[in-house]
């Protein structure tokens, strides 16, 4: 099951996703890089976006278990383009 960390700051919502192996990273809707593990998607965000005050470590972001909205859906929307196709 996917899983995210988010922290609200004044530029839009920060996200730390899991989508498969992969962690993304993502400003609101847009996706701006993939990394191998969550703490390298914190560095990665901590470093390109200093100016956001972002929490230091993962256990200040909120977590949630589930996947992001946009995210479920593309997925549900895949299988039906491949099952009409």
């Amino acid at each position: 099951m996917p899983a995210q960390y988010v922290t609200p700051s004044k530029f839009g919502l920060f996200r730390i996703v899991r989508h498969g192996r992969r962690w993304r990273t993502l400003l609101e809707g847009c996706e701006l890089a993939r990394h191998e593990d969550a703490i390298a998607a914190l560095a990665y965000l901590q470093s390109s976006c200093p100016r956001a005050r972002l929490p230091v470590v993962l256990d200040e972001w909120r977590y949630l278990a589930g996947p992001p909205p946009r995210l479920a859906q593309a997925s549900s929307n895949d299988e039906d383009w491949l099952l009409t196709g």
